[in-house]
């Protein structure tokens, strides 16, 4: 293998960040100290809200849902031609993380995550084939999942993502189409060598059935979407600069990389973007293969509606640029050998906890900084309530929402009240009401960065966490002035705290 320089300069970063960064894992058999954190899920985000935890002293529990083989959530149950469309820098979702090139795969990412649990010894502190079904407080206000066998916790973190079981729905006449029908999830084994595919879905589950086909050699694709949707490059650079809009919604600028991405990347192809929806509406696709199959006639996106299945394909009713969907179109039949069902998965419920937490118009994701519900701020919801988003959901917010929770737990004075935690909501909503999406329905990195910002800077107590809260850096200090107001509290005979 030929020695790349930009890689060694990127593998000199990850070892830096994580000397530099990295909390000090605890040795074996350490008894940690409180506050104690159940966590919810043993995901991508739950192993690595768990790492931290444990490795700033704090004991946690992992419940998992399934057995050892579904650590790494999502990414344990996808295909193995699957991999990431953003690239690895924008997927630091711990310090420790060593990608070894810009697009890992599947395997790659499985791998980074078990090494992560591993590393934290996290092992002893999971509980797999455990499903919650519920979330209550005990008289003293600890929380338990499920019943008392569990143990009792000061803070909960779901972690259980937005991707649940395979959607696979149904379709008229479908039994009688002669070839093969798969979820966009299911295609390890398979192969698309030689073969007319169709694609039903435009979201990231068609770049999943895309790689697949790319990788298995098709005669040519089809992909039957529903609706435009915007799709971006498999560019660093440019996924970085989109997700730099710090207003997270359409603005009077949005014309600007709207027009770039027409301009340079769709070019010939401008049709195919939205007519209506701005960029700053709806998760973007990331692919770049899709225009390059378009122009060498490998591939086509069609726009439209599905009618019913034939024996050899699709009835399907294509719609001009525009026209909503079921609109009025012309109907034609797409032939195909194997149809991919690109419809995405089912939304992980968090009906677990307890339903003042639902309660309108503070439900998810209207909640303080679209994790912590209201009525409950020692509940931290981390990567399972977003709707749309430009940036990612694996990168360092994942420490950070930790660390808030803990700061919350450990330093009283830095607890936001219910009262302004609605109240930041309102305010948000207020800041995104001509926004063409609801508040929280939409979001940018760098809008998620200045709700970080925003929640430090408005309260003294939480200045002296700043380090800890964004780097995981300081702790000590901090904790040492918090130990001397609760001597003060308690010498009030105030409620001692942990």
């Amino acid at each position: 293998m030929s020695f790349n320089p930009v890689l060694w300069i990127y593998s000199c970063i990850q070892w830096a960040l994580d000397q530099l960064l990295s909390p000090t894992p605890p040795p074996p058999n350490a008894r940690l100290s409180r506050p104690r954190i159940a966590i919810i899920g043993a995901g991508l985000t739950g192993v690595s809200a768990a790492s931290h935890c444990v490795g700033h002293g704090f004991d946690v529990t992992l419940f998992e849902a399934g057995d050892e083989n579904n650590l790494g959530g999502i990414w344990s149950r996808v295909n193995n031609t699957s991999g990431l469309q953003i690239h690895s820098i924008m997927y630091r979702f711990h310090p420790s993380v060593h990608w070894s090139r810009g697009y890992p795969d599947r395997q790659q990412i499985v791998s980074q995550i078990t090494q992560l649990w591993r590393r934290y010894g996290l092992q002893e502190r999971t509980k797999f084939n455990t499903r919650v079904t519920s979330v209550t407080q005990d008289r003293q206000g600890r929380w338990i999942i499920n019943n008392p066998s569990n143990g009792r916790f000061d803070g909960v973190i779901p972690a259980i993502g937005t991707c649940g079981d395979p959607k696979m729905p149904h379709m008229e006449n479908q039994e009688a189409f002669q070839g093969e029908v798969y979820h966009s999830s299911m295609l390890d084994g398979k192969t698309a060598q030689g073969k007319k595919v169709l694609i039903i879905g435009g979201g990231a589950s068609a770049v999943e059935a895309l790689e697949f086909v790319v990788h298995t050699g098709a005669a040519k694709t089809s992909v039957l979407a529903r609706s435009d949707k915007w799709i971006i490059p498999r560019n660093a650079i440019v996924d970085c600069l989109l997700a730099f809009n710090i207003f997270g919604q359409e603005t009077l600028l949005s014309w600007i990389p709207e027009t770039l991405l027409k301009v340079f990347f769709y070019r010939d192809l401008e049709d195919l973007a939205p007519q209506r929806d701005g960029l700053f509406t709806e998760t973007p696709m990331v692919n770049s293969d899709i225009f390059h199959q378009i122009r060498q006639h490998k591939a086509e996106w069609l726009r439209g509606d599905i009618v019913r299945f034939t024996q050899n394909g699709i009835i399907f009713n294509h719609r001009a640029r525009g026209v909503p969907k079921g609109g009025p179109g012309r109907q034609e039949e797409v032939k195909g050998d194997m149809v991919i069902m690109a419809t995405g998965f089912t939304r992980p419920s968090l009906s677990f906890l307890p339903k003042e937490c639902f309660e309108s118009p503070y439900e998810p994701p209207n909640w303080y900084l679209q994790t912590f519900p209201p009525e409950h701020v020692s509940i931290c919801a981390n990567n399972c309530t977003y709707v749309n988003a430009i940036g990612t959901v694996g990168n360092f917010h994942i420490g950070i929402y930790t660390r808030l929770l803990l700061v919350f737990l450990v330093d009283p004075l830095t607890r936001p009240s219910q009262y302004w935690m609605k109240k930041w909501i309102d305010m948000t909503e207020w800041i995104k009401a001509k926004a063409p999406t609801a508040a929280f329905d939409f979001f940018t990195y760098s809008e998620l960065i200045y709700w970080f910002v925003f929640c430090i800077a408005i309260n003294p107590f939480r200045w002296k966490w700043a380090l800890f809260v964004f780097f995981g850096l300081g702790k000590a200090l901090p904790m040492k002035v918090v130990r001397g107001e609760a001597e003060i509290r308690n010498g009030l005979g105030m409620k001692k705290e942990y």
